[in-house]
């Protein structure tokens, strides 16, 4: 969907899936080296980013890192068993829930969603939309992120500072994004949007009778074995967590701290707080068959093109997974997601023998040029040279 409501330059911060940037390697190696990992988190501090936590299994070993501060004012050193918000990476998590309800016969992924809501996506689009459609993002209905933070069309901070404490109920951000202009349902590529989580947030709680954040909570998060991971409901993380800074490319100079704010704008789309050991338990369970059945795996690995609303790019998206294909390493599944100030990625290879994820506690530090286009930044050739030595282990 091109957003013409705003210009190239806002549509940036739109980003909520980035795309995964990671070399081809020649070689796929067993095994974790913990120097070269410490190594190339550390220069992702050096290139510019406050802090960066890491966490890499391989080979029966496992490595976790960070590197930089928690916080800039007083230099309090990051740790990486510290929380941090997660962003879309909740889309997997919130999936996999409504694929539970699949395997028990309450949901049928081919099921137009007025048959469980007609109510509210009423008429005609809600016969024709269906469950799947919701999941990887082909319904056509649009993100309500410009209607309820309006200043991002000017790449103005004001309402994200005017929301800072504001509780949006999911009805309200979901009437937003079907008032947009919207796509035809079912059409390829599909465009990426939070309104789609919070429909099935709302499926999710008329099938089990109780709230998304209870059920997600008792059949995902504690089934995954998840200690740190929680879905708040309030504006502060509890437990040690870092400051996160939004810098909306140059706009907010210096990067303000927006580690305290209501996550209700996203809910169970990508309200999600996690560390980077619990993102690696929980897909390295979900690709084992320990959260949903093989069955349902599979059909969460159907994928689509979809595009992120920025500069055409495009990834390949199952029902809440991102499939990263990497030249000499592997296939690999997972998410990566952003909030305000905070931005992680977790990446499981397809047979379960490698993982790396990471969080980052400073987001849209690109600057733009005349044309609205994000420009190269040392961090970012320091993130994707920590993303392969994680993934891709070469010399």
């Amino acid at each position: 969907m091109k957003i013409s409501l705003v210009t190239r330059a806002s549509a940036a911060v739109l980003s909520v899936v980035g795309m995964v940037m990671v070399a081809p390697a020649a070689e796929a190696r067993s095994g974790v080296d913990d120097a070269k990992l410490t190594s190339a988190l550390e220069e992702v501090h050096r290139a510019g980013m406050p802090g960066v936590q890491g966490a890499v299994r391989a080979g029966g070993q496992a490595w976790r890192g960070a590197s930089g501060v928690a916080d800039l004012a007083t230099g309090r050193p990051l740790r990486p068993d510290m929380r941090h918000r997660v962003g879309s990476i909740t889309k997997t998590f919130t999936a996999a829930a409504i694929m539970q309800q699949v395997e028990k016969g309450r949901v049928r992924l081919d099921a137009p969603i007025s048959r469980y809501l007609p109510h509210v996506v009423p008429g005609e689009r809600g016969e024709k939309i269906t469950v799947r459609m919701l999941l990887n993002h082909t319904s056509g209905i649009p993100d309500y992120l410009l209607a309820a933070f309006p200043s991002l069309a000017d790449m103005s901070a004001k309402s994200l500072d005017d929301n800072r404490f504001r509780r949006f109920s999911p009805a309200e951000l979901i009437t937003m994004g079907l008032a947009l202009p919207a796509r035809k349902p079912g059409s390829l590529p599909g465009v990426y949007s939070n309104t789609n989580y919070l429909i099935l947030g709302l499926l999710l709680e008329k099938v089990t009778g109780t709230t998304a954040k209870a059920y997600i909570t008792e059949h995902v998060i504690r089934r995954a074995g998840l200690r740190h991971t929680t879905l708040p409901t309030g504006p502060r993380i509890k437990g040690p967590h870092p400051r996160m800074y939004e810098a909306m490319h140059g706009r907010i100079d210096p990067p303000r701290d927006y580690s305290v704010y209501d996550p209700s704008w996203v809910g169970v789309g990508a309200a999600l707080v996690s560390t980077v050991e619990d993102l690696n338990r929980f897909y390295g369970a979900l690709l084992d068959g320990r959260i949903v059945t093989r069955a349902s795996l599979a059909q969460m690995q159907r994928t689509v093109p979809v595009s992120t609303q920025v500069y055409e790019d495009k990834i390949d998206y199952g029902l809440g997974l991102h499939k990263v294909t990497i030249p000499g390493c592997g296939t690999f599944w997972g998410h990566n997601g952003t909030m305000w100030g905070a931005g992680a990625v977790s990446l499981t290879r397809a047979d379960g023998a490698r993982q790396m994820s990471y969080a980052i506690n400073l987001v849209r530090w690109n600057a733009l040029d005349a044309s609205g286009k994000p420009q190269p930044h040392p961090i970012d050739e320091a993130l994707s040279a920590f993303q392969q030595q994680a993934l891709c282990a070469t010399a």
